[in-house]
């Protein structure tokens, strides 16, 4: 979603309105980062897709807020540039400590006349956490916001809050890690063309390492030697001592890892394209961990002579931060109550299964379930019931006997199932039985009772089903036949 071409985009000629001590300290701590005007980051975009994916939102941005603009550093849609400070959301968000969050943009008054606002295209949705960065005295400042935004006004549940906020969290981590491992790479580089002041630059080196988990290495490449800093021993969990073989500290990555550093190193040599690599990692004493690995040619002008090379590089230990991603994606992928994959992961399971069966010529099955009832459980027994009763179902479609089959809360009481075990899909029936069968749990409240049920479609991919959504449409039909039936068998029994 591109910014309305109302908004403005030059800076007031005249003094800053938001001038102070504070705010001086905090452009201050801004412009230490080197941030501003910078070239797309990998990092940071990763970070804006997550967001935009995770709360379902057309737009994701990274701003900073300069003296008197705003500037997007990073944007799902690629979208780059300024426009004025005092008209932004951001601007507001960076005053609090808690998320912003406006569900109508148009309704709340300090932004209807908003020129952002105001426009026929106009932001109508928005929500922003702020992003902090420590300064030289240790002080948090806000920097900026991670923000996403709609043209239609929505809401945004306390989990989405949370995951903003968390995002917002792993910002910051990524600029402090940028900012350390800038520090130490450029001291790797050139501490062998500064012998004068080697011993301060050392110092403020390990400093660098210890806070931000990394490490320097330099290789002779093709045969060594190899020479680590303390930090890269503090990663692989080794004791300080004799400089390691090449040949051995490439054992601590899978076979598959070690091809891409192999490959890296080769690319380096010959075209001076840096190094910068993810990589699973196991240390000394068998931890897994989750590693960066970046190196550049120590002169450039050495991809031009005869024999060795030395390249020099940074270590980094990014676990934490690579675990605190896998978690947020899988929120992005789970339905909070039931703990089965939600709508988007299914579309996108589905889809990947239709693709395998048509190009193996494997059998699948989908099945659709609708519980009967739900509605009455709820108005009679109350929500508390009925949230049960949908963490029952997603138990029940979990079972030991469907074999790895993908079970996913489509939305309200629907449900779906994704069968492709060979000794499951020849018997769809069966399935049917058995679901019908489990699903058929009595529910007491205060003395009150009632049965869930549920009824199940199921019906196998055939060749017109070229998409998701023609696949679904069929087992649809069948689910709609198969409850036509059940309330007809239930009014021949009364």
């Amino acid at each position: 979603m591109s910014l309305p071409e109302s908004a403005p985009r030059e800076m007031p000629g005249s003094p800053s309105r938001f001038a102070s001590a504070d705010e001086e300290r905090r452009v201050a701590t801004l412009n230490a980062l080197a941030l501003l005007d910078t070239e797309p980051e990998r990092e940071f975009d990763a970070l804006v897709a997550l967001a935009a994916e995770m709360l379902d939102c057309p737009s994701a941005m990274m701003t900073l807020i300069d003296r008197d603009r705003l500037w997007i550093k990073a944007a799902n849609d690629g979208e780059r540039g300024e426009i004025a400070r005092d008209v932004t959301m951001c601007n507001v968000t960076i005053q609090g400590s808690a998320p912003l969050v406006v569900e109508d943009l148009s309704g709340d008054s300090r932004f209807a006349a908003n020129p952002l606002v105001a426009a026929s295209d106009g932001v109508r949705f928005y929500a922003g956490a702020p992003i902090h960065a420590i300064a030289d005295d240790g002080r948090r400042h806000p920097i900026g916001a991670l923000c996403v935004l709609d043209t239609h006004p929505r809401s945004l549940n306390a989990a989405g809050r949370k995951a903003l906020v968390h995002l917002a969290t792993l910002a910051e981590a990524a600029i402090a890690a940028r900012t350390a491992a800038m520090q130490a790479l450029a001291i790797a580089v050139t501490a062998d063309r500064q012998s004068s002041v080697l011993a301060r630059q050392d110092r403020i080196f390990r400093q660098a390492e210890r806070m931000a988990a990394i490490g320097s290495w330099r290789v002779l490449w093709p045969d060594g030697p190899l020479e680590w800093s303390d930090g890269v021993f503090r990663i692989h969990e080794l004791p300080l001592g004799a400089q390691p073989d090449p040949s051995k500290a490439i054992d601590h990555y899978p076979p598959h890892a070690r091809e891409q550093i192999a490959q890296a190193l080769t690319d380096v040599i010959r075209t001076g394209v840096p190094i910068d690599l993810e990589l699973d990692f196991t240390t000394a004493l068998g931890n897994p961990r989750r590693v960066r690995v970046q190196g550049e040619l120590e002169h450039e002008a050495q991809r031009n002579v005869d024999g060795p090379v030395a390249i020099v590089g940074i270590f980094q230990d990014v676990t934490d931060r690579h675990a605190l991603e896998l978690t947020l994606r899988r929120t992005a992928e789970t339905d909070a109550l039931t703990g089965l994959a939600n709508r988007a992961a299914f579309d996108r399971a589905l889809d990947a299964a239709i693709t395998r069966a048509r190009t193996a010529a494997t059998p699948l099955l989908l099945a659709l379930v609708d519980l009967d009832g739900f509605k009455a459980i709820n108005d009679t027994l109350g929500h508390n019931a009925g949230d049960d009763v949908l963490r029952g179902v997603g138990q029940i479609l979990q079972a030991p006997w469907l074999r790895g089959s993908l079970a996913a809360r489509l939305g309200g009481d629907e449900f779906a199932v994704i069968v492709d075990d060979p000794a499951l899909v020849g018997a769809p029936e069966e399935i049917v039985s058995r679901l019908q069968e489990a699903l058929q749990v009595p529910v007491s409240v205060d003395g009150l009772a009632m049965i869930s049920a549920g009824t199940v479609g199921i019906a196998a991919l055939e060749a017109d089903c070229q998409t998701v959504r023609d696949f679904v449409h069929r087992v649809d039909i069948v689910l709609y036949r198969a409850k036509r039936e059940r309330i007809g068998e239930r009014r021949r029994a009364a």
